[in-house]
């Protein structure tokens, strides 16, 4: 087994965490990772907060292991933080200045409190706001990017400054990255486009067509999606800006959340999941770097089995030993 200070902390006792990718991050997938000793996760963003605890009333009934909620800063509701903090076993924050107020509540709540961070002054700034771990996010990653450092140079700033489990996070897809961010010093990895090709993902199947298509080279950091997030790079398939620069009209299409329809603006920040219709290829096709190692659909726990018992052959095979 892999034992790590995030396992330890958590206790989860796979060192891997699912991304809480929004409308991806389904409650069936975050409970088939936590089942498979990692720990799910699911978005928050949009959501009102009864959907939030019907969301983790459903994860408790169908997974005895470790889950969570995650927290986009610029959508951050509070009486959902107070919802997760008193039925999640971590609650995260991402993209906003490390707030000790909000990680009370989390605290107060009886969670485990952490922050995705994209610098070592912000990994520090989210030890001294109370965090229990960070996750330290490189350029790699897919989705919104915080910072601008690759993942191994990041890690290897932030550990030198804070003394709680920091995960890496961006461009990790396969046994090898893990065990590589693991020898790095890391506690764990975070995962977010292998998952978005897992069988309970909600990803739209469109959008895993073009993941599983793509190769080296094929994301791009832009900020052409910024419609209703403004000012926030984020690494998206490169297709999908090419699809959306040559769209017409104000809307791409239409996507339903708890049972409301609702219109996709053209140049949203929301990806397209299976509840959505209409231009898929010109929406936010989130990828990290990562992506030309995800080639097929699999069931998330075979995901995690593959993931986990392959780095852990690794880091006990002659070329990473003694590299710990």
């Amino acid at each position: 087994m892999l034992r790590t200070t995030f396992t330890e902390l958590t206790g989860c006792t796979v060192p891997i965490q699912l991304v809480p990718m929004p409308l991806i991050a389904t409650v069936e997938l975050a409970a088939a990772v936590a089942d498979a000793g990692g720990v799910g996760m699911i978005g928050t963003p949009m959501l009102p907060p009864p959907l939030v605890q019907q969301m983790l009333d459903d994860l408790r009934r169908r997974t005895r292991g470790v889950f969570g909620a995650g927290f986009l800063m610029p959508f951050l509701d509070r009486e959902c933080l107070e919802v997760a903090a008193a039925n999640a076993r971590l609650v995260e924050f991402f993209y906003g200045e490390p707030d000790a107020t909000l990680v009370e509540v989390v605290h107060r709540g009886g969670s485990l409190a952490g922050w995705q961070i994209g610098s070592k002054e912000e990994a520090q700034r989210a030890v001294d706001a109370g965090c229990d771990y960070i996750a330290a996010q490189g350029t790699e990653a897919g989705g919104h990017v915080r910072g601008n450092v690759g993942l191994l140079p990041l890690l290897s700033q932030v550990l030198e400054v804070v003394d709680v489990p920091v995960l890496a996070a961006g461009g990790i897809a396969t046994a090898r990255d893990v065990a590589a961010v693991l020898v790095a010093g890391a506690a764990g990895a975070r995962i977010g486009t292998r998952f978005v090709a897992s069988t309970e993902s909600g990803a739209h199947p469109d959008y895993v067509r073009r993941l599983l298509a793509a190769g080296a080279g094929d994301t791009v950091l832009t900020e052409e999606f910024s419609a209703d997030w403004p000012n926030a790079p984020h690494r998206v398939l490169r297709a999908s800006v090419e699809a959306s620069e040559k769209f017409q009209g104000d809307t791409t299409g239409e996507v339903c959340i708890a049972g409301m329809k609702l219109p996709v603006s053209h140049r949203s920040a929301m990806c397209p999941s299976k509840e959505t219709t209409g231009a898929i290829d010109a929406m936010a096709l989130y990828a990290g770097e990562s992506v030309a190692n995800v080639t097929r659909v699999q069931p998330a726990a075979e995901i995690v089995r593959e993931l986990s018992e392959g780095a852990e052959k690794l880091l006990q095979s002659p070329e990473f030993a003694g590299k710990g």
